[in-house]
């Protein structure tokens, strides 16, 4: 078998399980001849997805939701055989919303939900001061960055379409948007918040792993259609990706990996950036500060790899949450369904695994249960649902 695809995708980090896959080989040795084309905006992905101008997508996990919804665009069912990447964005704020949000906190500087407060104080302050609402950069309506960020300052009662204003922006342009003082912070995937504070305008307030456990990020996206009709290049193509994560994922690979992502014609940032993002280890502050974590980005291990369907339907709590949806059963049903551990199971041969990935949890509210999304959203004080 050999078959020639297109597969797009946007200059992050959590794209490197399909850019290793094609460039170290793993792709070919499963015949696929792929092309791989950077885009730099997550609506020119999905469109050339949906009307078959690209194969494959590495695709935001909620926009493969949305579009098998019909919710903002047309309605294209999307299957998703492969996570790219659990975890990996981080929410930026510039030098002087920084310094305003160390005044006003109390408590644990890494702590989500007392940042979220010092920033309820600082919005009060602005608001009794006739100051402009808050700033901030996300990647795209259907997003975690969106549904992070809405997450994080809800919490601490900040509305997110009352109190700030939160504005679209391709990741590739977030750094230059805080430079230009356009936005006050962004919630981004690597390697653009480390890109802002090598250059000392931002600081990483926090890694998205504070606020959610386990976030399904990057999907790697096939039309439903297409799996359908071509089951054994999926199947090919769900391998080499899991090869090109297993690649990674081994410390001795990292430098290699970090190399071949760094190419202009894929990332195109510098390669020591790049190998800080799969190390865990960031700088978090223009004076040197750094932080490390094992789960700031999840390519392939502790089961990341696999789709899990409850974090579909987290991210359709989310849009229901904030009113981009209603909560129906076909609802959740159609959304659970864009996630296809069955797809994944097939390529690898496997059965499903006996126990469940790692338990999905947030920092505030209560557990999410897929069968009780109405319980979850009422537990909530801020939001645009209604019952």
């Amino acid at each position: 078998m050999t078959a020639a695809l297109r597969i797009g995708f946007i200059p992050l980090v959590d794209a490197a399980a399909l850019i290793v896959a094609v460039d170290k080989g793993f792709a070919a040795a499963e015949g696929l001849e792929v092309e791989l084309v950077r885009e730099v905006s997550w609506s020119n992905v999905r469109d050339k997805l949906n009307i078959g101008l690209f194969d494959a997508a590495h695709l935001l996990a909620p926009v493969a939701i949305a579009s098998s919804l019909g919710l903002g665009h047309v309605k294209v069912p999307i299957a998703a055989p492969f996570n790219l990447g659990i975890n990996g964005n981080a929410i930026t704020v510039s030098p002087t919303l920084h310094a305003a949000l160390v005044e006003e906190i109390n408590g644990d500087r890494f702590d989500p939900l007392a940042t979220a407060k010092a920033l309820a104080k600082v919005v009060a302050k602005r608001r009794k001061a006739g100051a402009e609402p808050l700033t901030f950069g996300m990647t795209f309506p259907f997003s975690t960055h969106n549904y992070q960020l809405r997450f994080w300052m809800a919490a601490a009662g900040v509305d997110p379409d009352e109190d700030v204003r939160l504005v679209v922006l391709p990741p590739p342009y977030m750094v230059d948007s805080l430079a230009n003082g356009q936005v006050d912070a962004f919630c981004v995937g690597a390697p653009w918040n480390s890109v802002a504070v090598d250059l000392g305008i931002g600081h990483i307030l926090h890694f998205v792993s504070d606020i959610l456990d386990r976030a399904a990020e990057k999907v790697l996206a096939v039309r439903q259609v297409w799996a359908d009709t071509h089951p054994d290049v999926v199947a090919a193509l769900v391998r080499a990706a899991v090869k090109g994560a297993a690649f990674i994922e081994q410390p001795s690979n990292l430098a290699e990996a970090a190399r071949i992502l760094a190419q202009p014609e894929r990332i195109g940032v510098d390669a020591e950036v790049i190998q800080r993002t799969l190390d865990g280890r960031l700088k978090i502050s223009p004076d040197g500060t750094f932080r490390e974590s094992g789960r700031y980005l999840l390519v392939g291990r502790e089961g990341a790899g696999r789709p899990d369907p409850v974090q579909a339907a987290w991210l359709y709590a989310q849009m229901v949450r904030w009113g981009q949806t209603t909560l129906t059963p076909d609802g959740v049903k159609t959304a659970m369904a864009v996630f296809r551990p069955d797809l994944y199971d097939a390529a690898l041969g496997q059965r499903p695994p006996a126990e469940a990935p790692a338990a999905f949890g947030a920092f505030a509210g209560p557990a999410f249960d897929p069968n009780n999304i109405r319980g979850h959203l009422e537990a909530f004080e801020v939001g645009r649902w209604k019952a």
